[in-house]
């Protein structure tokens, strides 16, 4: 077992979670990308298939979730963040924003990892407050058509919250808003092709 630390990287073939496997890749750490392609493209990582200091399983997180070895972190980025993707697959998106982030936080504990959620800005649903600060609650509708991706979102940082109080997980979340770059999410955009790295944005 090399001794580079180990980092699971969930969503790992999308926008922001393909970044991040080129950024610990050249950090000096061993990383493991899961992504069950649903929104994912293997374009934006296929030039890592050759390093032996890349991994990728194609994996459901909201299923089991098993990684041989040693793991120093988890990075917990799979989920559909376009309307038009999670609006197609809302229960798919609320598996992923609940089960995927139980199965996950389980592993983060038997693994002894630091866990790290991506949330969003949507947790604060149709905001009355500009801009918003982080002891807003929020003006959520839970059964509209957006609820599927807000209420998931919103129980991933509850039960990472629970998991930190209770178990004394290691854990950080963090809530992303607007975000622009290559390789972003195929259908916010005209530009946003799977292949292209043309830059564009996604509300995360």
């Amino acid at each position: 077992m090399s001794d580079k630390k180990r980092v699971l990287i969930t969503g790992g073939a999308g926008f922001l979670g393909s970044h991040l496997c080129d950024r610990f890749l050249a950090e000096g750490y061993h990383v493991i990308a899961m992504d069950n392609l649903i929104t994912g493209d293997l374009s934006n990582i296929e030039h890592l298939f050759k390093r032996e200091d890349f991994e990728f399983h194609h994996h459901d997180v909201s299923k089991f979730v098993f990684v041989p070895g040693k793991l120093d972190y988890i990075l917990h980025f799979a989920s559909p963040a376009s309307p038009i993707d999670y609006l197609k697959i809302p229960i798919q998106t609320l598996k992923v924003g609940s089960l995927g982030t139980h199965n996950l936080l389980g592993l983060a504990r038997v693994k002894g990892a630091r866990m790290l959620i991506a949330s969003t800005s949507e947790v604060y649903g149709d905001p009355e407050v500009h801009p918003q600060v982080e002891t807003y609650f929020g003006n959520v509708n839970p059964v509209g058509p957006r609820g599927c991706y807000d209420e998931a979102k919103r129980f991933q940082e509850a039960i990472t919250m629970a998991y930190h109080t209770h178990h004394g997980l290691e854990t950080r979340i963090i809530r992303i808003f607007n975000t622009y770059g290559p390789a972003c999410a195929s259908t916010m955009a005209a530009c946003c092709r799977p292949s292209s790295r043309k830059p564009c944005a996604v509300r995360t």
